[in-house]
């Protein structure tokens, strides 16, 4: 895989199909690459003609004098695989394919995209698209697109699924004079897709947020890799469509990509620390907000207006999205009665009235200004025949440069109309200040930063953790499964609650005891052992839900009513499913439902993220797509309680009013339980608990059903997000003779990696960080504990004796295409001279070779004499550069060739 840094910095291109006909592809691109002024080589392909747009053309690829960077194909699907043969033979790195029709329900037709996508394969060719709008760059004049707008020089990055989208973004851009650091229209993203951008445009210098239209994601590990990464360092706001069942069938048509519920399309967009928005006007809103990147100051918004219809639009909105009102204290109050009219509304929103001109504006807002009341401020107009629109706007702009703690606080504003306050938004857009049309989309916009912190909060909490299962749990628990596999001869196998008890008994999962009857008599003889009241339910694999036939009777109190309820129950099965399969029936001691709740939680497979946890309330009629939560595994305490709280708050779960309420530490251990038995045990497809009875600490299955299928392979390769990888733990011993244990970090060790660092000389970590160090705060530990084990790695030493305590750290921050991983190492100070040193690189080294990583790369300081020496031992390649202050060391890993 080579890297991008050429295709975001082209310095020629060839546009293949190049035309004189008007609104042909060809001529489209031509013409927006000169009108844009690319500095760099355009070159047209064509044999039609001898130039295009008064530009020489070349009559073939192999006739071109150089190697383009980027070659865009603006030819019919039917001369692309021909073309792209060419285009190999030329070796071109990137490939831009603006045709719409490589992709298709047709057998024929999609196998042109395939074929193609063999061909750059096999050259090392990136493409992207088929059905792409092409790309532009503004900042270096590059506008290689299909697009009817350019796009003006801006520190947003775009890049979308749609075409569509993309112009309707560009058109209102340019008349918000909006700019963009890159657009990129990806189309179907047959090869470069979402997570091949978001590992470049990062770290770009131009971009300081991302934007995403995703219509649907192919491959979630590289997805939600990337993005958590991208997350650190950019905004990054995403649209996503599809999330109806009948927009999930568009979305297919359109890009080709697999049916996945929205609500994990939305855990995984939340787990990775981006913020989604819902609408295309709440993405207008979220561009704007953008274009003027302020850091969040708080959450409490003081609204000032002189409309209070308006007014109580916002506060709606805000309070829907969870927001915050601030409260006026009495100081505000004293000032606001001095300066405003009596029937002002004593209360926020502080409602100036509609006569308010702009010195009452100002009064407002300075009174705000010096308090403590609020975090960020919304500045409201409405047309008004007594205070003209734009005077106000500049009175209010020029209030906010004076005020010497305007910057304290995050202001937006919402000058509402069109014609009227126009002009006055074009002078608020000027002076960098973000206004919006309507109430709403203003509210909207502050919420997303609100929302977007919170995401990033997330991302960064110091997590706890249930205990691990032990060892041996788990192999019995591997071995009951592959017992019922050999049952069925390795075919899909479907178990009910009394089978799977084993199973359950092992990850420490309370489940009601259950018996089964083939008859009422043999009911009746099961009810009368375990003693009355009970519960006699329906067993049979043809029908989903029980209720549907009545299949559930519960508190039956003596022989007869078991006896007759039993019967009932299989002659309406007889009448309504003569047809079904009918196993018996279940006999259950009744469960204490008094003072309790019932949830349904549902492990299932999914083709794009792969395990999914659902929880929610349960019941006949529940459908997992409106009335669940989706979390994606591995959780940890933290990320269970999440899941509880959003699914509480989105009334996916309806709390009663229990003399107990939910044990929420509870329940986040029975969630974190099932997440390990997703991750150990990969043959299971689908758990459907349901429901799961819950009072107060107490967790019960009643019913619950199993698909167990044949897993072959790497077992964490199906997860979305990789967990910790156990099997890298490992006991070593040092030369005094200490046994430590060598493992991958967790983010668990936050506190005790504080404590590390703190027992280091400043001296040895000048050498680490190339500067001084102080004290490493919250955020700058959660990035050194909370790592991705898939693309990076953290080793620490731990001893067990006299304490638990890590006294040594090595890590490996590894290329998105593993060719190189940059290594560090750090060891505690008092414990030098013990082959600490030594253990931890060779653990990377190991690791690296594993992976196939090709290089592994360090940088220290001459001075560091110890590291220096360890690299050269271990085969490093050590040069020195006195005048920079810096030893650079490198470890080639890639096998040398025959």
């Amino acid at each position: 895989m080579n890297n991008l840094s050429h295709f975001l910095k082209p310095r020629s291109v060839a546009v293949i199909g190049a035309s004189n006909r008007p609104l042909r592809a060809g001529h489209v691109v031509m013409k927006n690459l000169l009108s844009g002024n690319f500095d760099g080589t355009v070159m047209p392909v064509t044999p039609r003609y001898t130039s295009v747009c008064g530009v020489l053309a070349y009559k073939s690829i192999d006739s071109l004098p150089i190697i383009p960077d980027i070659a865009v194909l603006c030819t019919h699907a039917s001369r692309n695989i021909s073309l792209f043969h060419q285009l190999a033979e030329k070796k071109v790195a990137y490939v831009v394919v603006l045709s719409s029709d490589m992709y298709t329900n047709d057998p024929e037709e999609h196998q042109i995209q395939q074929q193609c996508l063999a061909i750059a394969k096999a050259a090392n060719m990136r493409i992207v698209g088929p059905n792409s709008l092409g790309m532009i760059l503004p900042w270096i004049s590059f506008n290689a697109s299909f697009s009817p707008v350019a796009a003006l020089k801006g520190n947003i990055a775009f890049i979308s699924q749609s075409a569509a989208v993309c112009t309707t973004i560009l058109d209102w851009a340019n008349e918000k004079q909006i700019g963009f650091s890159a657009f990129i229209s990806l189309g179907n993203a047959s090869d470069i897709d979402f997570h091949d951008l978001l590992d470049h445009l990062s770290t770009d210098r131009h971009t300081d947020a991302i934007l995403l239209y995703v219509d649907t994601i192919r491959n979630a590990r590289l997805f939600i890799s990337a993005a958590r990464a991208a997350s650190r360092n950019r905004r990054i706001l995403v649209l996503k469509g599809g999330r109806t069942l009948e927009g999930r069938k568009a979305a297919k048509a359109h890009t080709g990509g697999i049916d996945t519920l929205d609500i994990i399309y939305d855990s995984a967009i939340r787990r990775s620390g981006m913020l989604r928005v819902q609408n295309t006007h709440e993405l207008f809103a979220a561009v704007e907000t953008l274009t003027h990147p302020l850091p969040l100051r708080g959450e409490r918004l003081a609204i000032i207006t002189n409309g209070g219809g308006p007014a109580i639009m916002a506060i709606d909105t805000l309070l829907e999205r969870g927001g915050k009102l601030a409260q006026l204290d009495d100081d505000i109050m004293d000032k606001l009665n001095q300066s405003l009219p009596p029937s002002w509304s004593h209360a926020n929103p502080i409602d100036l009235v509609g006569d308010a001109g702009h010195q009452r504006y100002v009064s407002a807002l300075n009174a705000v200004l010096d308090s403590d009341i609020a975090d960020a401020i919304l500045i409201m107009h409405c047309p008004s025949a007594v205070a003209e629109s734009e005077q106000t706007a500049q009175a209010v702009i020029d209030a906010l440069k004076q005020h010497p703690r305007s910057r304290q606080f995050n202001i937006l504003t919402n000058w509402s109309g069109e014609l009227t306050a126009k002009a006055a938004r074009q002078r608020f857009y000027q002076a960098g200040i973000p206004t919006y049309r309507t109430p709403e989309s203003a509210v909207i916009a502050f919420m997303h930063i609100v929302e977007y912190k919170r995401n990033q909060k997330q991302l960064m909490e110091t997590p706890t953790t249930a205990d691990f299962l032990p060892p041996e749990k788990i192999h019995q628990a591997q071995k009951w499964i592959q017992e019922q596999l050999h049952l069925t001869n390795q075919q899909d196998t479907l178990l009910d609650t009394h089978q799977i008890g084993g199973l359950l008994s092992c990850f420490e999962f309370d489940v009601l005891p259950t018996w089964m009857a083939q008859d009422s008599s043999e009911a009746v003889h099961i009810a009368e052992t375990i003693g009355y009241p009970v519960a006699v339910k329906l067993r049979s694999p043809d029908i989903a839900h029980k209720s549907d036939v009545q299949g559930v009777m519960l508190n039956l109190r003596n022989r007869h009513e078991v006896e007759s309820a039993s019967q009932a129950i299989l002659d309406r099965v007889s009448l309504s499913y003569p047809a079904a399969l009918i196993h018996g029936l279940v006999v259950q001691a009744m469960a204490k439902l008094a003072g309790g709740e019932e949830l349904r939680i549902k492990v299932k497979h999914d083709d794009t993220f792969g395990p999914v946890i659902l929880l929610g309330q349960g019941g006949s009629e529940w459908q997992e797509a409106t009335d669940a939560e989706a979390a994606l595994p591995p959780l940890n305490m933290t990320l269970a309680r999440y899941l509880i709280v959003r699914a509480i708050k989105n009334n996916k779960i309806r709390l009663q009013k229990l003399p107990v309420p939910i044990d929420i530490a509870g329940l986040s251990q029975f969630l974190v339980r099932l997440s390990q038995l997703i991750e150990t045990c990969p043959e299971v497809h689908e758990l459907d608990i349901h429901p799961l009875l819950v009072n107060g600490h107490q967790f019960t299955i009643l019913d619950a059903d199993l698909h167990l299928k044949p897993y072959h392979g790497n077992a964490q390769q199906r997860l979305a997000i990789r967990p910790y990888p156990s099997e890298l733990e490992e006991q070593v011993v040092m030369r005094n003779q200490e046994s430590i244990l060598i493992r991958p970090i967790l983010p668990e060790d936050e506190p005790d990696h504080a404590d590390f660092i703190s027992k280091v000389s400043k001296e040895d970590l000048y050498k680490r960080f190339f500067t001084e160090v102080g004290e490493f705060n919250h955020e700058a530990l959660a990035n050194m504990t909370q790592i991705d084990y898939d693309r990076e790695m953290a080793f620490v030493a731990v001893r067990s004796s006299p304490q638990h305590e890590i006294i040594g750290v090595s890590r490996a921050l590894i290329t998105p295409d593993n060719s190189n991983a940059e290594f560090a190492i750090l060891i505690r100070s008092d414990l030098k001279g013990l082959g600490l040193g030594r253990i931890l690189m060779r653990k990377i080294i190991d690791y690296c070779t594993n992976k196939g990583t090709q290089q592994i790369s360090g940088m220290t300081m001459p001075s560091n004499q110890g590291m220096l020496t360890l690299a050269q031992r271990l085969g490093f390649q050590v040069e020195v550069h006195f005048e920079d202050g810096t030893a650079e060391m490198q470890l080639s890993l890639s096998p040398e060739p025959e």
